[in-house]
């Protein structure tokens, strides 16, 4: 979106609330916050043929390129935070605080709601600015290309 965009996690950013917290332009969570980060699994009847590990497999890679693309984490260390297998009971994955996502550049910073809304006020003028500043640098174009053009 050109739009701009905050987000912050406040009690657990869980699942696919990972790639929608770092979808942001800028991201915050609180410290006492969570966020788990799991591979792609699905309950329920489901073939267990080469097809459907193929598409697990795909699915969790667009997630974590994603992931990646969007945040300061790296993909490794992303993978090993999904298949951590000594943190969640029956199951691989992690569970990360507040503090160790930022330190892990999964989010941008710790802070609360207030500091979620004034970053996004803050974004919100710069690009005024921006737009401003594009419509008179555009304008002063405009200008001197007439003068150019009389002479």
């Amino acid at each position: 979106m050109n739009t701009p965009t905050v987000s912050i996690v406040v009690g657990g950013g869980h699942s696919i609330g990972v790639p929608l917290a770092v979808s942001a332009k800028r991201s915050f969570i609180v410290p006492s916050a969570t966020m788990i980060i799991h591979p792609v699994r699905m309950n329920g009847m489901m073939l267990g043929i080469p097809q459907t590990m193929s598409y697990f497999q795909r699915m969790q890679t667009r997630i974590t390129d994603f992931v990646v693309k969007n945040s300061g984490i790296t993909a490794e260390r992303f993978m090993e935070f999904m298949m951590e297998k000594d943190e969640l009971v029956m199951d691989v994955g992690s569970v990360v605080d507040g503090s160790v996502a930022v330190k892990e550049g999964l989010i941008d910073e710790l802070g609360g709601l207030n500091d979620a809304i004034s970053c996004l006020y803050a974004l919100i003028e710069k690009e005024r600015a921006d737009k401003k500043n594009a419509d008179e640098n555009k304008a002063n174009e405009q200008s001197e290309n007439n003068a150019a053009n009389k002479d």
